[in-house]
């Protein structure tokens, strides 16, 4: 029985850039993503950074329409603030996640209404109930103003 040859871990330009390419047929992924996901199959650095550029000078990666995919989605979900840390951490440019993180506080107040009004079914009837309320939405990346909006509007019955 012949064991079947593990081929070596560093992969040539060629293998790379195919495994490139089935990474961001899968999603958007940001230039840092990307380095990271790659570096264990490259030869070295250079040939990583190399495939980078190449990717990039053919509109194949985009830091920034990475974050505005990423910005869309987080932003039904989460608050602003959390919309702009989960972008620096992936390694968008601060300007650029500031700006998405900005365009996406618009709705907030909106957003973390219905928010509480899909996991509270009933108003918040005792300061501890309203606490655990506040601490939710505050995980969830929204400001103080907005959750004091939210918690306030859902506690007299307000809709959106």
């Amino acid at each position: 029985m012949t064991a079947k040859s593990k081929s070596s871990p560093h992969e040539n330009a060629g293998e790379l850039k195919g495994r490139a390419l089935r990474l961001l047929a899968r999603r958007e992924h940001s230039r840092a993503e990307l380095a990271r996901k790659l570096a264990p199959h490259a030869e070295s650095g250079a040939a990583v950074e190399t495939l980078l550029a190449a990717l990039e000078a053919g509109r194949q990666v985009s830091d920034e329409r990475f974050a505005e995919a990423r910005a869309y989605q987080l932003s039904r979900k989460y608050g602003a603030e959390r919309v702009r840390r989960d972008l620096l951490a992936r390694g968008v440019a601060p300007d650029v996640a500031a700006r998405l993180a900005a365009d996406s506080r618009s709705g907030d107040v909106e957003r973390a209404h219905a928010i509480l009004a899909r996991k509270y079914r009933s108003p918040a009837t005792t300061a501890k109930e309203r606490a655990r309320r506040i601490r939710f939405l505050q995980s969830r990346g929204f400001s103080l103003d907005v959750i004091r909006s939210a918690v306030a509007g859902a506690a007299s019955g307000e809709s959106p």
